[in-house]
């Protein structure tokens, strides 16, 4: 079982200002909690170890909020000074892990997948990386995903779809594999490796028809609000 994860939790949370203070999207109260709280949470079911928080924008506040541990999970920090994009956001917080494979999770959406599933999934095939899919119907705000046998052929730019499979920004990740592959300091993780290597290299995916939801827009954070405590915490 893999047991280190990274959480990309540097979002700035420009569309929810209306509703919440200015702060990291991470932190975006759900029931008097950062929305962070359950996204750590769901890992805490599965044993994990370590988390690896990706940082930026008003970091502090994350720092002192949950400080080096949630619930025996040890808590490490990788800290921007300057934007790097969400690949090099990943590639910097990859350096703090110690293991081979990492899951990486964006701390602006919570997607309920079955952690011990998708790693046996991924054991069983061993790709370079594995994308946790949610099927979808009547979309238009996020890109559709292609795939053919075990594999992902391609990452579709976002059109409305009557339906299809979205990248649900949970993944498994080989670092190794990563740092190999990285074009530089600064990068998109969806452009440059998702987009870029589809076709080039192994890239699973992993279906999972469960409960998901991206807070970056008021309606969908309003609906967190609501859904989430009885799902987690």
């Amino acid at each position: 079982m893999i047991k280190e994860a990274i959480i990309l939790a540097g979002g700035f949370g420009t569309r929810l200002k209306k509703l919440v203070d200015e702060m990291p999207k991470s932190m975006a109260p759900i029931k008097k909690k950062p929305f962070l709280t359950y996204i750590l949470e769901h890992l805490f079911k599965y044993d994990i170890e370590k988390v690896v928080l990706a940082v930026g924008y008003k970091h502090e506040a994350i720092l002192s909020r949950f400080g080096k541990s949630y619930k025996g999970i040890e808590l490490a920090y990788s800290i921007e000074n300057k934007p790097l994009g969400t690949g090099g956001a990943i590639l910097k917080a990859a350096l703090a892990i110690s293991s081979e494979y990492c899951y990486v999770l964006n701390g602006d959406t919570f997607f309920n997948v079955d952690l011990s599933a998708f790693t046996k999934s991924f054991n069983r095939s061993k790709p370079v990386l594995s994308v946790a899919l949610k099927p979808m119907v009547s979309f238009d705000r996020y890109g559709s995903v292609t795939t053919e046998n075990d594999r992902i052929k391609s990452f579709n730019e976002k059109k409305y779809c009557e339906a299809g499979l979205i990248n649900g920004g949970v993944y498994i990740l080989d670092k190794e594999w990563l740092i190999k592959n990285t074009p530089g300091e600064v990068f998109s993780f969806e452009k440059d490796i998702l987009e870029k290597y589809a076709s080039k290299d192994f890239i699973a995916y992993f279906l999972s028809d469960t409960y998901f939801i991206d807070i970056g827009i008021p309606e969908d954070y309003l609906s967190a609000s609501r859904d989430l405590p009885d799902l987690t915490v």
